[in-house]
């Protein structure tokens, strides 16, 4: 059969998929990706034909306008003129690679047996599959439909219907391009929106986390029979070329904690690995940090801080006290899978999210990245090393779904539906 897998975002958000593709391949299926272009080498590396698809991921999170929104995300929420500037200046963005986009996937999803989609540019492959009818699989690394545990602290009732019209709304404010692409593929006028309309056509949406996340969820979910099914996180738990280094750094001393700030760009690298050596000189701790698209070339060296690009973190993990991050939806669940506390320092709102979860299940806790002093992060470390965090992520570890698993399950899951055009 001929899959097409299309992703958009940063590593984190493409690796996914490629796990899939990679499993789809070796079981003898045609696989084709399409991925920003600053990512077609990663995805080639692991062995899948890739297209590029939309503009530079990198570039675009690098921007100015993004990155001050980021700055102080939760203040910029209720800054009206911010807000309008912000979506304005995406809108542009979006109706610009829009046209381009849907040129690139309707050529590559020519034939295909079933087109598969990250969350990030969603509606625009749903209407692809949509103008072929055939079937669409999706990935979630949070659970973006409307629900009622999103939130552990807010009544469910709330939490289900703020979700459904803050999509709602958001369909209704980018609908502009989607209805040029609608008529390019003759396709009739949307009228709701492509959550309704993905549900409505018995799309399958993989929930790409463990249950155990999100307590309650999978009950809530069950009347979907069988098309939201979790599989756990996936990755390919790619080595790379600074994991033997780091593997020695470690065993020649006590094991560190990991800090690692992903795809969102921070704002001084220098001030951020100060504060860290800071925190763990205060607490006799090391530190293993990882820049991931931010630079860090030029900051100051510390004896107990090893900075580093990128590590394998299925490796490294395991050999660590504690991992503090961004919260990323891999991020996290690698830490939960190492069976460690996280300390998470968040962004973005899905960030927040996996905060809010990793303190319900006691395995850590979380504040915004932009309020982290280093008094506040020496309070945290403190509080995420006490015993009985370290018990609790322990115990969390085994209720985790193995990487090797979570594959097998997700390509399961995706070879069957292509087949049967159905769950089951």
């Amino acid at each position: 059969m001929k899959f097409v897998l299309a992703s958009y975002g940063s590593r984190g958000d493409i690796e996914p998929c490629a796990a899939v593709g990679r499993e789809l391949l070796r079981r003898g299926h045609e696989v084709r990706m399409a991925v920003p272009p600053n990512l077609v080498d990663f995805v080639e590396s692991a062995g899948l034909t890739a297209v590029a698809y939309g503009p530079d991921s990198q570039t675009a999170l690098d921007k100015a306008f993004v990155r001050n929104l980021l700055k102080d995300f939760p203040r910029n929420l209720w800054n009206i003129p911010n807000l309008i500037r912000f979506w304005r200046e995406t809108r542009e963005v979006v109706t610009r690679c829009w046209e381009d986009m849907t040129t690139t996937l309707t050529s590559l999803a020519d034939g295909a047996d079933l087109l598969f989609t990250g969350l990030i540019f969603e509606k625009l492959a749903a209407n692809v599959a949509e103008y072929y009818d055939i079937p669409l699989a999706t990935l979630h690394y949070f659970p973006v439909r409307a629900n009622g545990h999103l939130v552990p602290i807010l009544p469910s009732p709330l939490i289900r219907s703020a979700t459904t019209v803050f999509f709602w709304l958001y369909w209704r404010r980018s609908k502009k391009a989607e209805d040029a692409q609608r008529r390019e593929l003759a396709l009739p006028k949307a009228t709701g929106s492509w959550q309704r309309r993905i549900a409505d056509r018995g799309s399958l949406e993989i929930q790409a986390y463990d249950a155990v996340s999100f307590p309650g969820l999978a009950a809530e979910w069950a009347k979907w029979g069988g098309r939201r099914p979790f599989v756990g996180t996936l990755t390919m738990e790619l080595t790379t070329d600074a994991d033997d280094e780091v593997a020695s750094w470690i065993a020649a001393g006590t094991p560190p904690i990991y800090f690692g700030f992903g795809s969102i760009p921070v704002e001084s690298a220098a001030d951020t690995v100060a504060m860290i050596s800071a925190a763990c000189a205060q607490l006799g701790e090391r530190a293993l940090v990882c820049s991931g698209w931010s630079d860090f070339s030029h900051v100051p060296r510390f004896d107990h801080v090893k900075v580093v690009g990128a590590v394998n973190f299925a490796a490294v993990f395991p050999a660590c006290r504690a991992v503090v991050h961004h919260g990323a939806a891999g991020t996290t669940a690698a830490g939960l899978r190492a069976g460690i506390p996280t300390l998470i320092l968040w962004t973005l709102a899905d960030q927040a999210i996996w905060g809010a979860q990793v303190k319900r299940l006691k395995v850590g806790t979380a504040r915004r990245f932009l309020s982290t002093t280093k008094e506040s992060l020496v309070a945290d470390l403190r509080t995420i090393l006490a015993p009985q965090y370290v018990t609790r992520a322990r115990e969390t570890a085994t209720r985790m779904t193995k990487p090797a698993a979570s594959v097998t399950a997700a390509a399961d899951l995706v070879e069957s539906f292509a087949r049967l055009g159905r769950v089951g």
